[in-house]
């Protein structure tokens, strides 16, 4: 399907003039579509598209999943992921998608009802789109001792698919060379893609992943990524920013529930610092409005924290401390993955997934409920000072 373009130069549906652009010259045609801009922020997007489709394929796989990303001195990005065994060409006997169709096809979809990690706005075309958005790409894919390469040129087939000698690896190898014909620049901040890989690997648990730049003239510069304890990880990074610890220990966990047809994973921290830090992802891209899933662990914490106080004569049977009371100086990561993420609002920023609320609280609530049961002594410094905060008010 491809985009739209509307034009309404006189008044009056009878003139408006609605002109269908198909395959790559839709791309090509509105770039802004299909990246955001041409410039550095459509340039990243793109780039991201690509590091999302070589994360998913790596998940994917049965072993120890890795991306590595390179930034050529020629203004090219490598991006080289492991992952399953797949087809170069499309099997028409079978219908198995080939690399082949994801790069030039647009309606090619690796979804397959598993949750995928969104790097990117680019959902399920990020081949699609760099190819059609490139001066030049390679692609090889590594299976055992097969290898099969094959160019293109503005989203074109410039050759054949050939085959080569190969390592014995399993890995597939994008290049490309972003077309100056489209961006305004081809020049990538590796300060911002190494940020970007960093948060992906928190919320990835085990996902190795990396980035080398190969452009300055002192010698390459590499930063590597790979969190065994995923988001447990990201709020230990988080409260060490804080530097003002409360107790130790961090309370988290995973859980897939197929009410939300998805899996979540939490953890939390308060601290000493007197300041919320929540921190939501939906697919591994941030959710900075929140959402369904912030307002769930919101719920979950208020609930599990005002039962346990009253269980215990802490807090009045008339004494309702709200949210912000019992959530302040509590530093957290709230990741959800869905099947079928749906958004509020044209940046994605806000789930708006109705089951994930429900969901997300009754498990926040069992697990920081057990937690507080379980630590006592840690229990009591996190209540204390949130009955303190209550009587205060």
């Amino acid at each position: 399907m491809g985009g739209v373009f509307v034009s309404g130069e006189r008044m009056g549906y009878d003139a408006v003039r609605i002109d269908e652009l198909e395959g790559r010259e839709a791309v090509r045609k509105r770039p802004g579509m299909w990246v955001g801009s041409t410039g550095e922020r459509g340039l990243h997007e793109m780039v991201l598209q690509v590091v999302g489709w070589s994360v998913n394929r790596a998940l994917a796989g049965a072993g120890e999943s890795s991306v590595d990303v390179t930034l050529t001195h020629d203004s090219g990005v490598r991006v080289v992921g492991n992952g399953p065994d797949g087809p170069f060409a499309t099997d028409a006997n079978t219908g198995g998608r080939g690399l082949e169709a994801l790069l030039t096809r647009r309606s090619a979809d690796e979804r397959d009802g598993r949750h995928l990690a969104h790097v990117s706005h680019g959902g399920d075309t990020g081949l699609f789109v760099a190819n059609a958005l490139s001066s030049r790409l390679t692609a090889e894919e590594q299976r055992g001792e097969t290898c099969r390469v094959q160019e293109y040129a503005r989203g074109v087939a410039a050759t054949l698919p050939a085959a080569t000698e190969s390592l014995a690896a399993t890995k597939t190898i994008i290049a490309f060379w972003p077309d100056t014909e489209i961006f305004e620049t081809t020049r990538c901040s590796f300060a911002m893609l190494a940020e970007r890989f960093r948060q992906v690997a928190f919320l990835n648990r085990g996902l190795g992943i990396s980035l080398t730049d190969e452009r300055p003239a002192g010698g390459a510069r590499a930063v590597s990524f790979r969190f065994p304890d995923g988001v447990r990880d990201f709020v230990a990074a988080l409260d060490a920013e804080t530097g003002a610890v409360l107790h130790p220990d961090i309370i988290g966990f995973e859980r897939e529930d197929s009410r939300m047809a998805g899996t979540m994973e939490v953890a939390m921290l308060w601290s000493g610092s007197g300041q919320e830090q929540i921190r939501s992802f939906a697919n591994s891209r941030a959710t900075r409005q929140g959402g369904t899933h912030v307002d769930g662990f919101r719920d979950g914490v208020r609930a599990a924290v005002t039962a346990y106080a009253r269980e215990r004569g802490l807090l009045a049977a008339d004494d309702d401390p709200s949210a912000d009371r019992i959530t302040k100086g509590l530093t957290a990561v709230v990741s959800v993955k869905l099947d079928r993420p749906e958004y509020l609002g044209a940046t994605h920023e806000l789930l708006g997934n109705t089951d994930v609320r429900g969901c997300v609280r009754q498990a926040v609530r069992e697990h920081l409920g057990n937690w507080l049961e379980e630590q006592s002594e840690h229990a009591t410094q996190v209540v204390d000072p949130i009955l303190r905060n209550t009587h205060q008010d």
